[in-house]
């Protein structure tokens, strides 16, 4: 059988640039909110305001590192956030930058997200 390469897919989110500087409304201690629009992995989501994929914000969540998707309970931890955030409305504290993503603590009806994933269950481990 023979491998056929595939293109990558490419996270959606992209108010944050690969390159340049971080928009003035995304630096450290600066307050953003919006719907989650997509779930990135277990401890990534975009967030936006709107239907528009070039105004939302990758985040890294700052408060819950989950195991990467090729390791065990990676998976998992994907689909319990997805279950616990996608499309409804979260407050962030931005943090800092990694590459194009915003590291910040967000919020759900005031509860981290970090505390509702471990309350759900997902175990940590990630890098």
């Amino acid at each position: 059988m023979m491998a056929v390469p595939t293109a990558a897919v490419a996270d959606p989110c992209t108010a944050v640039p690969n390159r340049g500087p971080t928009p003035t409304h995304l630096s450290p201690g600066k307050r953003f909110s919006g719907s989650v629009r997509y779930i990135v992995d277990g401890d990534g989501i975009c967030v936006g305001q709107t239907a528009d994929p070039t105004t939302w914000v990758e985040v890294r969540l700052s408060d819950f590192r989950a195991k990467e998707l090729n390791e065990p309970g990676g998976k998992f931890a994907k689909l319990m956030l997805d279950r616990l955030v996608m499309g409804r409305h979260v407050d962030c504290v931005a943090d800092n930058r990694s590459y194009d993503r915003v590291v910040a603590r967000c919020s759900l009806d005031r509860r981290p997200l970090g505390d509702l994933m471990r309350r759900a269950g997902v175990r940590e481990g990630g890098r």
